[in-house]
């Protein structure tokens, strides 16, 4: 009895050292939860990455797409734009403009220098505006949106906000004009040259047709006729007035 004890205490206490580990933090990180029915598909998930940025040489985390992701059709980066520039008060051609020389229309591309998602938000412009997620189209282009506006309130040209939008406040600051970057100066020139472009087609496209205005209700009712009135005086000198006949 008594060895029969012990081999039930040990085989309990297994079973609990087991399930511990089975539910330890560690353990839960490696295992591969099924996926959900309302988690979206592989080809549009985000990865998470923790990298050292070269210039602070601190970690930083970072959204990455997945290979493969797919980017939205141009029908849905259409509306956001449209939404996001009509709420800050910018010309949605030029936002347009912005995105075909920055990225394309390609909400997943990263330039060499660290570039993110439609508008290529660097990642401190990036976390400065709120932005979680670069690679998030809604996200991206609100944001840059956002910033394009404000460098057009502080220069009140566009030519100096697109500089600064390219080389940052800074560099327009020092120079008091696009700065003399070949980069920047190409920039400004493409983002215009699209621009005046895109301005010049909504300018060539016929205007639709004013819906006619309504027609005057036709009176249908017969037009009563009065007779005319004729004045007279009598012998006493009395003004009367008498229909005619």
């Amino acid at each position: 009895m008594p060895i029969a004890f012990g081999n039930k205490r040990v085989y309990i206490c297994f079973l609990l050292a087991f399930v511990m580990q089975a539910a330890s933090p560690m353990r839960a990180a490696d295992t591969v939860a099924p996926p959900s029915p309302l988690a979206e598909p592989a080809a549009t998930r985000k990865t998470v990455v923790v990298r050292v940025d070269p210039r602070t040489r601190k970690l930083v985390r970072r959204v990455v797409p997945s290979p493969g992701a797919p980017s939205p059709a141009p029908a849905a980066i259409s509306a956001i734009v449209e939404q996001s520039a009509k709420a800050h008060n910018v010309d949605p051609l030029l936002v347009n403009s912005i995105i075909q020389v920055e990225s394309n229309y390609n909400a997943n591309a990263v330039s060499p220098k660290g570039a993110e998602g439609l508008m290529q938000l660097m990642p401190p412009t990036a976390r400065m505006l709120g932005v979680t997620n670069s690679f998030d189209p809604g996200e991206n282009i609100e944001a840059g949106v956002k910033y394009l506006k404000s460098l057009q309130d502080l220069y009140k040209d566009d030519r100096l906000a697109l500089a600064a939008y390219n080389a940052g406040p800074g560099a327009v600051d020092k120079y008091k004009w696009i700065p003399p970057y070949p980069e920047t100066q190409k920039y400004v020139e493409n983002v215009g040259k699209r621009y005046d472009a895109a301005r010049q087609s909504a300018a060539s496209r016929p205007v639709p047709a004013a819906a006619p205005a309504p027609a005057e209700p036709v009176n249908t009712e017969p037009e009563e006729k009065y007779s005319k009135l004729q004045p007279f005086v009598d012998e006493y000198g009395r003004l009367h007035l008498s229909t005619a006949p």
